[in-house]
């Protein structure tokens, strides 16, 4: 198939691409293509449609700062309203002529004589583009887990990120395996419906109550009235912030993750009536060493008659059951794996095989010397590649928040090239090196090293033992992005 010419290619149509495309328009670069594998647009909200699925911060802080909506259904929307928000911020900036559906990136390579990427996609097809921005996300990749057996299965199996709504779970005999932010959402939906639900978990999860509610009529007149939108996401944004950034990050100097930990544990006592099972689902790790999540039903769920929570390990999945390493076997119908996605993985960041300078391919740089990226964004030896997700750019915020901070750091670079006529845009191996030496020498305050994060199973830990989270607060990653030195980029123009 013959090759299609782009300014610029953006991988991913979820809330990422969006933002980038947005912006891009914005500032006066039309001649961009979004492209994902998908049927529609919204990436996670796209895949992500099992029973209870909903955002885990409130709908106020997850959505533009440019495009706040004010008939959210609930603080914490439920995830259609997510997708068709989606829908709406891609009708309203005009993208719909600039994505491609069904286009799968398998292969970029860097063509370094033309100053162009070269994409392969899995239809054969050839696109190139002068630059290259990777807006996959983090939670598109289900990973399904390794025991022994699970193909064998003879029943329903369904990852929560890929659910089959055809099929139904009245009366059924249900597995989930993993206690995971998914499974807090999924648990409490299907309970109700199922004969028995047997929960199978390795590590229990922090969970806290979620102040979460359908928007009263009053609240909803308020967000249309001059600054209450304003007003309402300041408190929101403030929630969020104490609640993950600067408990985590400031764990070591500021008080709140203790704080939080009290309202789990009370949240635990109120919700859970026997003793020995409210022992089982208690936390021994601080709070912050893994994703925590909110629920006002989740631990509630586990006093019902129909659910069991087994802590024995997994021994393997047999034709009929999951069988654990005591021997017992725990016959079953349908087998859902809430086992969540690739995050600090190969194959997930990006989600293809990308080649830079000299045929330098990230997957293997990265193995070799540990998840890094300048502000998040560029790679050395990757010229004219951004990512909107990359290591050491999220601090645990709203994803909005970072794609806002990352596609005005994408913007500026772009922006600059532009006016200087420069055709291949790099970061030095030094401002790289600089970054990443500041981020680990900011991590001795967070909370993943506390001794207690190493019982916690967190995907917030790479293969080199790193968190590449960045260590800030979102108001300093927002200065950043508009301040970050340019001169720590090279700007070339072709021969």
């Amino acid at each position: 198939m013959s090759a299609a010419d782009h300014e610029i290619i953006v991988v991913g149509a979820g809330f990422s691409g969006i933002g980038a495309g947005i912006q891009l328009r914005r500032a006066g670069f039309d001649d961009f293509l979004i492209v994902d594998e998908a049927d529609g647009v919204g990436g996670t909200w796209h895949w992500n449609t099992y029973p209870g699925v909903a955002v885990d911060i409130p709908s106020f802080s997850y959505q533009f700062s440019f495009e706040q909506r004010d008939e959210w259904s609930r603080v914490y929307a439920p995830g259609r309203e997510l997708k068709a928000y989606a829908e709406s911020c891609v009708d309203k900036y005009e993208l719909r002529g600039h994505i491609r559906f069904g286009t799968t990136v398998e292969r970029a390579e860097f063509d370094e004589a033309a100053h162009r990427w070269r994409l392969r996609t899995g239809d054969g097809a050839e696109l190139t583009a002068r630059f290259l921005v990777g807006a996959t996300g983090a939670l598109t990749r289900p990973k399904p887990p390794e025991i022994p057996g699970i193909d064998e299965f003879a029943g329903i199996t369904m990852h929560t990120a890929r659910w089959d709504h055809e099929q139904g779970l009245r009366g059924k005999r249900v597995a989930i395996i993993g206690t995971g932010a998914s499974a807090v959402q999924i648990i409490p939906a299907v309970a109700p419906e199922v004969e028995r639900l047997t929960v199978f978990q390795r590590t229990p999860i922090w969970c806290l109550p979620r102040p979460d509610a359908p928007l009263p009529g009053p609240l909803r007149l308020a967000l249309k009235l001059p600054g209450g939108k304003l007003l309402t996401r300041l408190v929101s944004q403030t929630y969020v912030e104490l609640t993950f950034p600067v408990a985590a990050h400031y764990y070591a100097t500021l008080p709140t993750a203790a704080a939080a930990e009290r309202i789990g544990h009370a949240h635990l006592r109120r919700s859970v009536r026997d003793p020995e099972l409210r022992e089982k689902l208690t936390p021994r790790y601080a709070l912050g060493c893994k994703r925590p999540s909110f629920s006002n039903d989740y631990l509630s769920t586990f006093n019902r008659a129909n659910v069991a929570l087994e802590t024995d390990p997994i021994a393997a999945v047999t034709p009929t059951g999951v069988r654990t390493a005591s021997g017992v076997e725990h016959e079953v119908d349908v087998l859902i794996l809430a086992t969540g996605f690739r995050v600090m993985e190969a194959g997930s960041m990006p989600t293809f095989d990308l080649r830079g300078v000299g045929g330098r391919d990230l997957e293997q740089w990265w193995d070799e010397n540990r998840l890094q990226a300048y502000e998040g964004v560029s790679i050395p030896g990757f010229p004219n590649f951004f990512c909107v997700i990359g290591p050491y750019g999220y601090n645990g915020a709203s994803y909005f928040t970072l794609i806002e901070n990352q596609t005005k750091h994408i913007l500026r670079c772009l922006e600059h090239a532009r006016e200087r006529g420069a055709s291949r845009v790099e970061i030095t191996e030094a401002a790289n090196d600089r970054y990443f030496r500041e981020m680990l020498s900011r991590r001795g305050g967070q909370v993943f090293w506390q001794e207690s994060c190493a019982t916690a199973n967190s995907y917030y830990f790479d293969k080199h033992g790193d968190v590449p989270l960045r260590p800030s607060t979102t108001l300093e990653a927002a200065w950043r992005a508009g301040h970050f030195d340019l001169g720590d980029y090279r700007f070339d123009a072709a021969a």
